[in-house]
């Protein structure tokens, strides 16, 4: 009976501290999506080292659908699900998505040139736009603050950097958390993605000198 009755215990115990724990998880994680490019392997003692690469990374916040079906809709009303009033997508969620090269990215023709940015999607339905911005971020909303922006609220064209087409794609699949990617990666350059639900997009890039 001890037995059982510490079994039982223990899992109630257990199943207060899985509630708990779920209830303190962010409804919009944080995410990265990392690169590194221009190194090359030296071989050592131990195996083969990458040295001398320069790193990318976006850094974002990843909602979850959590059961919303067709997340942009559709006509007058497309993308005003994840935009709300903001004139731009922050493409994720919380703190404008950021971007953060220490190499130079050839973007649309244009040089994005080593430093942190912040990244924003203009929402066309079928036609969706790449913005690399010098607005700032914040971590929390700040009418006062007048150079850097919460999310995409308050956003204004006058500090793109690079605005860019990009290529959409239907996946075959719903992706549940939106998620930022570096593919077909060379020594070169490679592209930006980004998916969520159904929708997947690209911007290429190539590594400037």
């Amino acid at each position: 009976m001890f037995s059982r009755r510490f079994i039982l215990g223990a899992g109630a115990v257990m199943l207060a501290a899985t509630l708990i724990h779920a209830q303190n998880l962010p409804a919009s994680p944080e995410g990265k999506a990392q690169t590194q490019v221009g190194g090359k392997y030296v071989p050592g003692k131990d195996g083969a080292a990458y040295q001398g690469g320069k790193w990318i990374e976006i850094s974002y916040s990843r909602p979850i659908l959590r059961g919303r079906k067709n997340i942009f809709g559709a006509g007058a009303t497309y993308g005003k699900d994840v935009l709300g009033s903001a004139p731009v997508w922050r493409a994720g969620a919380n703190m404008s998505t950021r971007l953060r090269t220490e190499a130079p990215l050839v973007i649309n023709g244009k040089t994005v040139a080593p430093g942190e940015y912040s990244v924003f999607i203009d929402l066309k339905e079928g036609n969706w736009t790449l913005v690399i911005s010098n607005w700032g971020a914040v971590k929390q909303p700040d009418p006062n603050n007048k150079t850097a922006l919460w999310g995409s609220f308050g956003y204004t064209p006058d500090k793109d950097v690079v605005r860019a087409p990009m290529k959409m794609t239907k996946n075959t699949v719903s992706v549940e958390q939106l998620t930022w990617a570096f593919v077909n990666m060379t020594d070169t350059g490679g592209e930006l993605a980004i998916s969520w639900d159904t929708a997947f997009a690209t911007v290429p890039f190539t590594i400037g000198s």
